[in-house]
């Protein structure tokens, strides 16, 4: 029964479950717009985002799915400052009650006390056979931890399919009302997410897991049904790739590209390579870094909570446990990742980054 905020600045509950809530509201404007005149919205949905509560029909989707530990899930961050010093691991950021549902009495979060009797009753159902299993188990150590990744996985991937029921309502809108045709559509997520990788949930590094970011896209007469693509694009790239393919002319100051030409078959290799800054300094304890990556070497600059650089050869450590930075044999290689990053953070005016490359550090 998620809150919304209005145009208007005003607040309002509307009853369902987020994701449905979601595409009925899309849907809702689709009605209603002028259909002699073209269209663009963004559906922003929310259902994966911390803390993973799935509809009521998903839950227990996976309840029989033993996932398998990802190699680096006891991974010991050696070498990797800022990696050790982070605050989003399963084992110890991972709350029993907030983000497993393990609740005590009657205890609960928002998302919970917002449910309406029903709702609360197929909840309850489920979570508290699960914590009162636990409880009579009473793990600890390795055993309880990878129990929390279970239980995470599977919460996880049930939220993850009221997206999936959702987004195909969206393709079976635009195929009733005649729009399939004539419409791109891009799924697109605000980055990747870790699913027990070096025994984290959530995101922000530059490591590849995070890093990358899915897209899927259907532009029919242009993008070939189930192909595939390696070309390395941005986020920044979606903007002028709508407008060429709308025949709108590009902004000269607009920093993306289009990848039309990457999409369309046209042996377009895109980018060369691909910028990255997080900037915040606080939630979990992620140092802010900016990098570089050309999808065979990584150069990140990590500063404030941790002050240094990591390298890594993607073809021979693709998981990342191996800073090379400093390494006599990576030395032609780093100098020449240096100046890419150098000539990126000069292209996109990143001043911040800018002023930390004067800045010398080991």
């Amino acid at each position: 029964n998620p809150v919304f905020l209005m145009m208007d600045g005003s607040r309002k509950t509307i009853e369902g479950y987020v994701s449905n809530v979601v595409e009925d509201v899309a849907e809702q404007w689709l009605d209603a717009r002028d259909t002699s005149k073209p269209f663009c919205i963004v559906i922003g949905h929310k259902a994966t985002h911390r803390t993973w509560i799935p509809d009521t029909t998903d839950m227990g989707m996976f309840e029989n799915v033993s996932f398998p530990l990802p190699k680096t899930f006891y991974d010991n961050y050696a070498g990797r400052e800022a990696a050790r010093v982070q605050d989003m691991t399963i084992k110890k950021t991972m709350l029993m009650d907030y983000d497993l549902k393990m609740y005590e009495g009657q205890q609960r979060h928002g998302s919970i006390t917002r449910m309406n009797a029903a709702q609360r009753a197929k909840f309850d159902a489920y979570y508290e056979p699960i914590h009162a299993d636990l409880k009579r188990r009473a793990l600890q150590g390795n055993a309880l931890t990878e129990w929390k990744y279970q239980r995470y996985m599977r919460d996880y991937l049930s939220t993850a399919a009221s997206l999936d029921r959702n987004i195909n309502r969206t393709l079976d809108y635009l195929d009733k009302n005649n729009l399939a045709q004539n419409t791109i559509v891009i799924y697109v997520s605000d980055q990747g997410f870790y699913m027990g990788e070096h025994g984290w949930f959530d995101k922000r590094f530059m490591y590849e897991e995070s890093f990358r970011t899915p897209m899927v896209m259907r532009y029919p007469g242009k993008v070939k049904q189930g192909s595939q693509t390696d070309a390395m694009v941005m986020n920044v790239d979606i903007a002028p790739t709508i407008l060429q393919a709308a025949g709108v002319g590009i902004p000269a100051d607009m920093q993306g590209q289009s990848f039309l030409p990457v999409v369309s078959g046209k042996k377009d290799k895109g980018r060369k390579a691909l910028y990255y800054h997080y900037y915040e300094n606080g939630e979990h304890s992620v140092s802010p870094h900016f990098g570089v990556s050309n999808g065979r070497y990584k150069l990140i600059r990590f500063y404030k909570r941790v002050e240094g650089w990591e390298l890594y050869d993607l073809k021979k450590d693709a998981a990342e446990t191996s800073n090379v930075y400093g390494q006599k044999k990576y030395a032609k290689i780093t100098a020449r990742m240096k100046k890419e990053l150098a000539e990126l953070v000069e292209k996109y005016e990143d001043e911040e980054a800018a002023q930390l490359m004067k800045k010398e550090v080991p």
